[in-house]
């Protein structure tokens, strides 16, 4: 399933085994010869619009990952942070938009939620299960109806769930937040004080399961009983819920960032950054609304 694919060189052939990565989308980015591979990535509630790819990538057989042929040239760290840094700007585009379209017309505000949801979750399916990770224009159309739901999102929380802060400071404290998270993770990993280990791995996969699994009963109580749930609701239980998932947002990274540098490794084709950059995109987006909901809850008007 999810678990990581320990890479091994076969002399003479170039090629290199694994133990499938962790995270889906950066999954198989060269199979056969041919484009696939990238990450379905891991959200919490509607923001994590790539969960159900990724549970259904993980029963996925191990694949193989080959050298870029002679014609094409290999996946490097530049090619990575062009292309995330790409699809974050559609994404921030998208999201300014839909939050300004809202901010004229509120009635709009569930129908962008509903469509930048939806939206995003297919286009998350049709990359996972198409093997079309590393096509730019799923990768930018899926950052522009995250973008849209983003947005949405923001505004929702920023301007109907706090009360004592302005909605760009609330929304400005979440943005850098995230990107400090983001910051921190990449020291620990490029440090190597925390290893992405098989072990760290089925770690990270059980709880990653356990909080679905939690979010997914939050929504059922919901539905029955008119409110948000125990786990939204912005009492303690909320607050910690939310601290937990922006914790294994955090360590998500680390998944991310071995399955890329594994990648470079392997000699992937360059157009393998675009599903190395929807895999980031996917934790980035988690996280950040995970942040904001934590900092609504510190600052609900109940």
């Amino acid at each position: 399933g999810l678990q990581d694919r320990q890479l091994s060189f076969e002399k003479g052939s170039g090629t290199v085994r694994e133990r499938e990565s962790s995270n889906p989308v950066m999954r198989g980015v060269v199979r056969d010869n041919q484009p696939a591979g990238g990450y379905a990535g891991f959200g919490a509630g509607a923001a994590g619009a790539g969960q159900a790819a990724m549970w259904q990538q993980q029963q996925q057989a191990p694949q193989q990952y080959q050298q870029a042929p002679a014609a094409t040239r290999a996946l490097t760290i530049d090619d990575i942070v062009q292309k995330t840094a790409i699809t974050l700007g559609v994404l921030i585009a998208a999201a300014a938009a839909s939050y300004g379209v809202i901010h004229q017309n509120e009635g709009l505000a569930t129908p962008l939620m509903l469509i930048g949801m939806i939206g995003g979750l297919v286009l998350v399916l049709v990359a996972s299960f198409g093997r079309k990770q590393d096509n730019p224009a799923i990768v930018l159309g899926y950052a522009v109806f995250e973008g849209v739901f983003v947005g949405a999102i923001s505004f929702v929380i920023a301007n109907f769930m706090v009360s004592g802060v302005s909605a760009g400071t609330l929304i400005g404290q979440a943005i850098l937040a995230t990107f400090g998270v983001f910051a921190g993770m990449l020291v620990v990993y490029k440090t190597g004080a925390i290893r992405v280990t098989p072990r760290f791995t089925r770690m990270m996969i059980a709880a990653m399961i356990g909080v679905l699994v939690l979010a997914v009963g939050n929504v059922i109580i919901a539905l029955f009983s008119g409110g948000a749930g125990p786990l939204r609701d912005g009492g303690p239980l909320a607050i910690i819920f939310s601290l937990v998932c922006i914790g294994l947002a955090a360590f998500s990274f680390m998944l991310d960032f071995d399955s890329a540098d594994r990648l470079i490794r392997a000699g992937a084709p360059s157009k393998a950054a675009w599903g190395i950059a929807l895999g980031l995109t996917v934790t980035l987006v988690w996280l950040y609304i995970e942040i904001l909901r934590l900092l609504s809850y510190l600052n609900s008007n109940n």
